[in-house]
């Protein structure tokens, strides 16, 4: 019998407990929790252990300050790094993140050597815009979550890229069931998404939906789903952009990700990606300073 896939997660703060949380209740795999505070991982793993009997799992849960126990991992779930505050931009968090980032790579890679990576740390991508924005059609139309399949690309935040044409309703194209205005509004809505949750929390940031978002990523890769999901990947030229990780739709599967969806943009559409692509390169190039 083969031993059950090993997840780490990397941050034992809220999204990556509630990674943690939904992998184990997925049944995905044993969890190692892995946080630079002492006793925190240990006390969220036991704490979640002990939720099995009632949630019906039998995953090991590991609390660990170290990374030693994350050896041989199947994937990786990043959320390690600072949240943002109230007025903070996801920018402002960049050098601070990209430094933490850094040094868990390094020791994950390591010991992992054949792991998939997923980063949640922000300045993140894609996967949570789509969640909310899903969740923001449903509303609007008073219809069931699961009706609705919602298109974006490009970055998180200000600069994403909706697609309303290619964003369903049990098929039907939104296009067809709202007035411009009001798709116009849902898109600002969920551009603005992260930001508004911050505003009400004051301390700390959004966790449940990113958590969510990290773990339909984590399902989709150890069960080899080749689901389609918007991730930020790698663009060799696909959507006319070279050498950066931009928010595109793609194929996930047991190899991370299998190839990279292309679809034919209207120009306009194509200048927003442009522009969405232009300001991840920014950030990029700020971090070779």
């Amino acid at each position: 019998m083969a031993a059950r896939p090993k997840i780490t997660v990397v941050g034992a703060g809220n999204v990556g407990a509630t990674v943690a949380q939904y992998a184990v209740e997925k049944e995905l795999g044993d969890v190692v929790l892995v946080d630079v505070i002492e006793g925190i991982p240990q006390g969220k793993s036991l704490d979640l252990a002990q939720a099995g009997p009632i949630h019906g799992y039998d995953s090991v849960l590991v609390g660990s300050n170290g990374y030693d126990e994350t050896a041989d991992s199947d994937v990786v779930v990043i959320t390690a790094g600072m949240a943002r505050k109230p007025g903070m931009t996801r920018d402002d968090l960049l050098f601070k993140n990209a430094e933490i980032v850094g040094s868990v790579v390094e020791q994950v890679a390591r010991r992992s050597p054949l792991a998939i990576l997923i980063l949640v740390t922000n300045p993140l991508d894609a996967m949570v815009q789509l969640a909310r924005f899903r969740t923001f059609i449903a509303r609007e139309l008073d219809v069931s979550v699961e009706n609705v399949s919602a298109f974006v690309l490009g970055g998180h935040g200000d600069s994403m890229v909706p697609l309303p044409r290619y964003s369903t309703v049990a098929g039907i194209p939104i296009t067809d069931l709202l007035p411009r205005e009001k798709i116009d509004a849902l898109v600002t809505r969920t551009a603005n998404g992260g930001a508004e949750i911050v505003n009400f929390l004051k301390a700390g940031s959004a966790y449940y939906a990113p958590g969510a978002s990290a773990v339909e990523m984590v399902e989709a890769i150890l069960k080899d789903k080749k689901k389609i999901l918007p991730c930020a990947a790698y663009l060799d030229g696909q959507y006319g952009v070279r050498g950066v990780y931009v928010g595109v739709p793609v194929k996930l599967g047991r190899r991370g990700v299998e190839q990279i969806v292309e679809i034919k943009l209207t120009p306009d559409e194509q200048a927003a990606f442009n522009k969405s692509a232009a300001a991840v390169r920014e950030l990029v190039d700020k971090l070779k300073l």
